[in-house]
């Protein structure tokens, strides 16, 4: 869901918003994977900024339909992350689709609405990117202080020449697109969060 690399498009759309706000063009998002998984150290996903849109345009731009999620379609289609627009115009309530960020009880994911939304309405789009899902690389010892451990989204990497050799180490890996499932993926995933937790997260 977030990142969303259906379609042959990676998208940045929902979660993440400090990432969402400050991102340039040409800059590259990378995701490591959770422990809980047996991922830790791994790179699920990479995908380099090429264009910033704001949701609205992404809600109406025909590239993306297909990002709309269709809760009764495939896996693909469940996940959609291209869940908000404003059909009256800025300064009026944003509209959610029925989506992963839905609450069980109401057609709006108050909470996720507000974290998806209050700071900042940017959609990163990601043509050049990889998303590895379970199947996360691993990434080699020398690049060891670049695994970014816990959540939050900065910290510091002061090794000149560092960060560079580690984009070129992804670039240099043939995959490229969707290349395999998440690690927890499957169309009742969203069912077993309500049950458990009387929400979603």
């Amino acid at each position: 869901f977030a990142p969303n690399p259906f379609f042959g498009v990676c998208t940045l759309a929902c979660c993440k918003p400090r990432i969402r706000k400050y991102a340039a063009v040409d800059d590259i998002i990378v995701g490591f994977g959770p422990k809980k998984y047996g991922l830790a150290g791994k790179v699920i996903y990479w995908m380099t900024v090429g264009e910033i849109i704001d949701f609205e345009s992404y809600w109406n731009d025909p590239r993306f339909v297909k990002k709309r999620p269709q809760m009764g379609g495939s896996l693909s289609l469940c996940f959609g992350d291209n869940i908000y627009h404003r059909p009256e115009g800025k300064g009026h309530p944003w509209i959610q689709a029925e989506s992963f960020h839905s609450d069980p009880a109401s057609a709006i994911g108050a909470g996720n609405l507000r974290r998806d939304t209050s700071t900042t309405d940017r959609v990163l789009i990601g043509k050049e990117y990889a998303y590895w899902g379970g199947q996360a690389k691993l990434v080699p010892p020398r690049f060891e202080k670049v695994v970014k451990r816990g959540r939050g989204h900065t910290f510091r990497i002061d090794e000149p020449n560092l960060q560079s050799d580690f984009s070129d180490w992804l670039y240099s890996l043939e995959d490229r697109g969707f290349c395999s499932e998440p690690a927890d993926w499957s169309r009742d995933r969203k069912l077993k969060k309500i049950s458990a937790n009387g929400h979603t997260d």
